[in-house]
């Protein structure tokens, strides 16, 4: 099974001020992405100051100009946030992308009141630029999130303090405000969905508390997924990014911003991500009216359609969205999206991986109507779809599993079906996975429910034994899982 990696949000230093890169240019109060000017390509070659190299046409000669252009811009947030001791020594962070340890832990210890009933003060420093004249400033979540006090450091020495106006888990987007600040420069926005592998980019910010650090290298790929959240979709980068780098950011050739850095691979070289600037753009204006941001929602569960799925469903390829459910009430369930429909196109949009729909589907105002191409029994149908609102529990996809055999299945009894948590008892309970077996490499578990075999449910384990019998040679099973509160499917390669 392909090996998990571990992915950091980067953003506390030791006494590090990240430096928040402006970007935004000449936005006033209204943060609109229609202020973006994209009449230039965001990759084209810079202005004079920029002249290739001698003998080395690929290669600028220098920065200096652009990182005097964006310095201005660039600012240090430092956080202070009070926090409760818990048990013995250094706190639990609960959801922190540092797997619950506390990730001031790296760089400050505790105040002389840590061990105190009261608790104390724990110290973080990110990155972020200046969004408008008017003080408004990106950053990410991580960076300010549950801050009792926020203060933004710009390269000249002025700070002032912030207030959160709006943030973003889910995309690791915050958005915050300071008060009295004069000639601000904000920095332009670019277009991240022109911007190409192999672009020259260049990172600002704090790393290790060194302010107005200059790094620079090209983008290495787009549409990286990394398991950081449901929209993932982060540029990745070659341009050293380190802890305090978090919320700066990732600015192309012409000076404009278009990315926020966000992550990194612990331990990694030359592996950095960022968030692309137009996915800030579309919730920037939620986040200042609102303070949060509302996004569409379908009601379905779905899932990658694997080469194996795509055969088991007579697709010439893998493309699309599985619907391994459909959620009670929802939107899809009234307009008639049933479990195993393949859902191809979204308002004419061809979708060729499944993570696409649920950034499709986010993007789409509550209350719009969407056109959804479906696969379903080996024909094509149109439904047409009302856009509901997520509510913050709501999932909007799931894990794939590979294909399997080699395994064990007994009946699902009344308390079998409690222990596991469910109200029914149909379909039969894998009780066992052999070692080394196709199961076992495809991930399937001791405890997952199988409910149906080739879109037919299972009764109990002599139905399923039959309906796995009654296929025969048939190249790929179909099988319908229950895992947790999830359904999925797998398909199941005969040997």
């Amino acid at each position: 099974m392909e090996q998990k990696i571990k992915i950091k949000t980067i953003f506390i230093t030791l006494l590090a001020a990240a430096a928040m890169v402006g970007f935004g240019y000449g936005m006033a109060t209204a943060l609109k992405p229609d202020t973006i000017d994209k009449s230039l390509p965001p990759n084209d070659q810079p202005a004079a100051s920029m002249a290739m190299a001698s003998g080395t046409p690929m290669v600028p000669a220098n920065f200096s100009d652009l990182a005097e252009q964006v310095r201005s811009g660039v600012v240090n947030i430092q956080v202070v946030k009070k926090v409760k001791n818990v048990g013995f020594g250094a706190p639990h962070f609960n959801g922190n992308p540092f797997g619950g340890r506390n990730p001031f832990d790296d760089f400050f210890g505790p105040s002389p009141e840590g061990n105190s009933p009261r608790g104390f003060e724990q110290r973080g420093v990110g990155s972020g630029f200046v969004m408008s004249e008017d003080g408004f400033i990106l950053t990410n979540n991580h960076v300010i999130e549950d801050a009792d006090r926020i203060k933004v450091k710009f390269a000249d020495g002025k700070d002032f303090t912030a207030r959160v106006v709006g943030r973003d888990p889910k995309t690791d987007l915050a958005l915050i405000k300071i008060d009295g600040a004069a000639a601000l420069h904000p920095l332009k926005l670019g277009n991240s969905e022109s911007l190409k592998v192999g672009s020259w980019v260049v990172a600002v910010g704090s790393p290790f508390g060194l302010e107005q650090t200059v790094t620079v290298g090209i983008v290495s790929a787009k549409g990286r997924v990394i398991g950081s959240g449901p929209y993932d979709n982060f540029i990745q980068t070659d341009a050293s990014i380190n802890p305090g780098n978090s919320g700066g950011p990732l600015v192309n050739m012409n000076g404009e911003v278009i990315g926020i850095n966000t992550a990194i691979i612990p331990n990694a070289q030359g592996i950095g991500f960022a968030t692309p600037i137009n996915m800030a753009t579309e919730i920037l204006p939620q986040l200042q009216k609102k303070g949060h941001v509302t996004r569409g929602w379908l009601g379905v569960g779905i899932q990658e359609v694997t080469p194996e799925l795509a055969k088991s469903f007579s697709l010439d390829k893998n493309k699309g969205a599985l619907v391994a459910e459909v959620f009670k009430a929802s939107p899809a369930e009234k307009a008639g999206i049933e479990q195993g429909d393949i859902i191809l196109q979204f308002n004419g949009k061809d979708i060729t991986e499944s993570k696409e729909l649920p950034r499709m589907m986010a993007a789409t105002p509550v209350g719009d109507k969407v056109a959804l191409k479906v696969l379903r029994n080996g024909k094509t149908i149109t439904c047409q779809v009302n856009a509901g609102e997520m509510q913050e529990k709501e999932v909007a996809s799931l894990d794939t599993p590979r294909e399997s055999l080699g395994l064990t299945v007994q009946n699902l009894t009344p308390d079998i079906a409690q222990e596991l948590g469910l109200g029914k008892t149909g379909g039969v309970v894998v009780a066992n996975v052999v070692p080394g077996s196709p199961a076992s490499e495809a991930g399937i578990q001791p405890g997952d429910v199988i409910q149906g075999v080739n879109q037919k449910p299972v009764r109990d384990v002599d139905d399923f034994v039959a309906k796995i019998e009654n296929a025969g040679k048939q190249e790929n099973v179909l099988l319908l899982i229950k895992r947790g509160n999830n359904n999925l499917y797998a398909a199941l390669e005969q040997k």
